[in-house]
């Protein structure tokens, strides 16, 4: 694994956010691209990460991610104000993001996993879980008390694509980083 400058910032102190990919869907994929380019102009350094998840990682996800998340972290400019925008098998750095009170953007969780519905179930206002309702992989019951901001999208797939719609799937993906930017400009 490895992590990047995906966007520096022209600020003396930038916030700062580490952005992590999923098994199939990296830091390139539109979500986070698009997370990517808003955080740029929103004046944020962003760092990304890559990864190969095999079978070591596959068995102790948790631990794999808090090590890529780290790595990160320490690569990036220091900030009194950290963010990570995590997509799927990335949301894995939940109870990481918990110990060391991180909010994050979390996409398409995995809440089939009692360890991302436990991390999310002890978010903060600053958090946000954002999965598709056609997601079976997305449980929004199961954090139904969350304080994080939590946001279904109509129809959408664990890519939160509309199957079959790619003008609905853009409009769904556009109105998600409107969402996104919003959430980070009030809290």
């Amino acid at each position: 694994m490895s992590s990047f400058v995906r966007a520096r910032s022209n600020s003396e102190s930038p916030p700062v956010a580490v952005l992590l990919p999923g098994v199939g869907y990296t830091v390139k994929g539109p979500l986070l691209q698009w997370c990517a380019e808003m955080l740029s102009e929103e004046g944020w350094h962003v760092q990304g990460v890559e990864w190969t998840v095999d079978a070591t990682a596959r068995d102790n996800p948790e631990s794999f991610v808090a090590d890529a998340v780290t790595e990160a972290f320490d690569a990036a400019p220091p900030s009194s104000r950290r963010l990570i925008v995590a997509k799927s098998f990335g949301c894995f750095a939940l109870p990481w993001a918990r110990r060391n009170g991180i909010p994050g953007i979390w996409l398409t969780p995995v809440l089939t996993s009692a360890d991302m519905q436990r991390g999310l179930l002890n978010a903060s206002v600053g958090d946000m879980a954002i999965g598709g309702d056609a997601d079976a992989l997305w449980l929004p019951a199961t954090i139904a008390d969350s304080r994080a901001n939590v946001i279904s999208v109509p129809k959408a797939d664990h890519s939160l694509v509309i199957p079959g719609d790619w003008r609905a799937s853009l409009a769904a993906q556009a109105a998600v980083i409107e969402s996104i930017t919003h959430h980070l400009r009030s809290t």
